[in-house]
Order: C-alpha cells, then sequence, then structure tokens
C-alpha cells in the first residue's frame, strides 16, 4: 500500500488539475449511474480519487462513502467538500486492494478508472461483493490496456514505470474482466459503452450480487 499510496500522493495535485478527456462520456455514465440510485442507498465508492464523481452523484442518495489510497487526494476531497457541502458524504483513506470497510452494509458499491490499477484483481472483487448487501449492485467503468495498441502494455507503460512515471497496471480485456467479476460471485447485467471519441476501452458494467431467496 505505501508504495501505491506514495505515487497517487506525487500525482495528486496534477490529476486533480487535469480536465476529463471525454466529457461527454462522463456525463453518459453520471446520468446511467444516478438513474440507478435511490435515495436510500448507502454507497461505497472505492478509489475515488479527488472526489469529483461523489460530489456529482451522493446527493442522489442516503450515504456515500468515498476511499481512495491516497491521502493527498482524499485531502483535495475534502477541501472540495468544504466548499461544496453536501449531506451524507464523507471521504476516507482505504486501499482497494485491502480489507472492505464494512462488510454487507452496502447497497452499491462504485470503481471508476479503478480496476486496472489493483494488484489482485480477484481479491478486490471479492472485496466488493463482500461489503455489497444481498441484491447489491458493483458499477464499474474501466479501462481494458490490452484492448489498446499492444505497444502501450508492452514498451510504452513498462518503460514509464521504470522512470516512475506510471503506476502498477494490469493489461486486462473486457472478457477477461467479465470472467473475474463473475468469479467474485456477481451476476453481470449491463455492459456498456459511453465513450464519445473514437474507440472506447472502458466497458461500463453493472453486477449484482445474488438475492436472498
Amino acid at each position: 500500500m505505501a508504495l501505491k499510496a506514495r505515487f497517487w500522493n506525487r500525482a495528486a495535485r496534477k490529476y486533480a488539475a487535469a480536465p476529463i478527456a471525454d466529457q461527454a462520456g462522463y456525463e453518459a455514465t453520471i446520468g446511467r449511474v444516478e438513474g440507478m440510485l435511490g435515495p436510500d442507498d448507502e454507497v461505497l465508492e472505492i478509489g475515488c480519487g479527488t472526489g469529483s464523481t461523489a460530489l456529482r452523484l451522493a446527493p442522489h442518495v442516503r450515504r456515500w462513502l468515498a476511499t481512495d489510497v491516497s491521502a493527498d487526494m482524499i485531502a483535495i476531497a475534502r477541501d472540495k467538500l468544504v466548499a461544496q457541502p453536501t449531506t451524507g458524504l464523507a471521504f476516507a483513506v482505504a486501499d482497494a486492494d485491502g480489507p472492505v470497510v464494512s462488510a454487507g452494509t452496502f447497497d452499491a458499491v462504485m470503481a471508476f478508472n479503478l480496476l486496472h490499477l489493483v494488484h489482485d484483481l480477484p481479491a478486490a472483487l471479492r472485496q466488493v461483493a463482500d461489503a455489497l448487501r444481498p441484491g447489491g449492485r458493483f458499477i464499474s467503468k474501466t479501462p481494458c490496456v490490452a484492448e489498446m495498441n499492444p505497444l502501450v502494455g508492452k514498451l510504452l507503460i513498462p518503460v514509464m514505470q521504470a522512470f516512475g512515471k506510471a503506476p502498477h497496471v494490469l493489461c486486462l480485456r473486457t472478457a477477461q474482466l467479465e470472467q473475474a467479476i463473475r468469479d467474485s460471485g456477481l451476476d453481470i447485467l449491463a455492459l456498456e459503452w459511453h465513450g464519445t471519441r473514437g474507440r472506447d476501452i472502458r466497458p461500463f458494467i453493472v453486477a449484482r450480487k445474488t438475492p436472498m431467496p
């Protein structure tokens, strides 16, 4: 966790200042998620970054706990929350590769642009499943790097990592990601593509924990 946190702490200010690459695609995702949320929902977001998405969506639910491995990211998110007070929203430092914050207590778990950054995907997804109540939903949007130009995963990322300019990255394909989600005990309800700029490599996936009989 310490090495991962150190990388993202260094990147926090630049990350916060960077514009969204595909604003229209982001808005499509926000709208889709908002339509699946209810006013009594309790939501966990893992890998929340500097909190922009949490601030957009938290007003539509009862409680939203947004976590990130980077204390500097969370500090920026908390500053945003002071400037934009939002009832029921809280930020906390936590690693998506670590133990769940509270098992079996969330109606939904969100992971946006995160799953390719965890070190143990099956373990992280088991943690997601554990965090959900029966019938709860897992909503993710994940870059599948293996579906980009092959040189990105085989050459560009390793070179950038050697110079400390890129974090640990899983080079996933959509089919691999789907199977990993199913293997965690979740049923996939929807697979969508929200990108508006060329070929989208970030599948938006909605999955559900089996409801109680």
